[in-house]
């Protein structure tokens, strides 16, 4: 996914200022793809200069709303049918957890444990969040309710995951070769 991709989705509900996006990125997006204030007037005015957007009014100071163009569309609904979502096979945190064994038990433990702790902080802002927002009928609130759910459910297994292979350390069960629910 990109930034591109990820505005044109945005102003296919309706049109908006930079100002009103950001504020959209940092409700809804944030936990999916992060994108800071430079970064959005950026490709805002890139997907201007591609014909993908149209400026559809200007305000005060400079203020404008951009409103999505037939080519942005196109566009969008390309990306969503024609390319192939990219894997995300890199995991620093996984990484990590691969190489627990150079350190002392309790020293893996503790990193376990403050994953643990991060998986639970991360559900309950993510649940503050899904209680804050005012939701509609609209594709935004339909499908950033169902992406939201998928975080909310990625963090709870997340953290009952992180709980569980605490308890394994020093068990010598990954030497034995059991795993849950299967062999390794």
């Amino acid at each position: 996914m990109s930034l591109r991709h990820a505005l044109l989705g945005l102003l296919s509900e309706r049109p908006a200022s930079g100002y009103d996006l950001l504020k959209l990125f940092e409700t809804s997006l944030a936990t999916v793809w992060p994108a800071t204030q430079s970064q959005i007037y950026t490709e805002l005015t890139k997907l201007a200069g591609a014909g993908l957007i149209t400026v559809a009014a200007e305000g005060p100071r400079g203020r404008k709303e951009y409103a999505l163009a037939d080519e942005g569309l196109a566009e969008l609904r390309h990306w969503l049918t024609e390319t192939k979502p990219q894997r995300n096979t890199r995991s620093d945190l996984l990484l990590r957890v691969f190489f627990l064994g150079v350190l002392e038990p309790e020293q893996a433990r503790a990193y376990l444990t403050e994953l643990t702790e991060m998986s639970e902080r991360t559900y309950e802002d993510l649940n503050q969040l899904a209680q804050s927002i005012d939701w509609d009928d609209d594709n935004l609130s339909v499908y950033g309710r169902i992406a939201l759910e998928y975080g909310l459910r990625f963090n709870a297994m997340r953290r009952e995951w992180a709980q569980w292979a605490a308890g394994q350390i020093g068990q010598g069960a990954a030497r034995e070769g059991s795993v849950r629910g299967g062999e390794a």
